[in-house]
Formats: C-alpha cells, sequence, structure tokens
C-alpha cells in the first residue's frame, strides 16, 4: 500500500471535482479524503495500491469537465486511519 498527499490548482473548485474523486476513488477501491482549500486549490490524500492510486492521479491530471488542472504538487504520506474514500469540510 502507499498513501500520497496531493494538492491541486487551477479551475479545480465549482466544477464537481470532489465528487468526481469520490466516485473514481471508491472504484479503484481507495481510502482516503478530499476537500477544498481556503486558496481555490483542492487537497487529497489517496492510498492503496500503487497501480490504483497512479491511475487515479493520472486521471486527477485531467479531473471531471469544466475543471483546468494546472499543476499536482504531490508527496508520500501515511495511509489514513479509518477505511472508505470521502469529502471532508473545506478547510
Amino acid at each position: 500500500m502507499i498513501a500520497k498527499t496531493l494538492r491541486l490548482s487551477g479551475r479545480v473548485q465549482n466544477v464537481g471535482f470532489r465528487d468526481w474523486m469520490v466516485t473514481r476513488a471508491r472504484r479503484l477501491g481507495l481510502a482516503g479524503w478530499v476537500r477544498n482549500r481556503r486558496d481555490g486549490s483542492v487537497e487529497a490524500l489517496i492510498a492503496g495500491d500503487a497501480p490504483s492510486v497512479e491511475e487515479l492521479l493520472r486521471a486527477c491530471r485531467r479531473g471531471p469537465p469544466g475543471a483546468e488542472v494546472r499543476d499536482i504538487i504531490e508527496d508520500f504520506a501515511n495511509p489514513p486511519a479509518e477505511p472508505g474514500f470521502f469529502k471532508r469540510p473545506s478547510e
């Protein structure tokens, strides 16, 4: 299992990014969370088998319709304590 934190910037809020990401992550069997940040970015913690984590990361580079992802900053992290993938309240 690997875990990564992501910070996505661009037009990533008000385009359904969090719901889109929750749906994709659950289909891939990943654990973690996603939330909006006050600065207009989206932050996420994704954890699971390496191929699934990388598949979600590739999908995030495109995002849902209406999104324009300019940059993704990723770093390795500790896996989440709870199972499942969900939206967290905005920061």
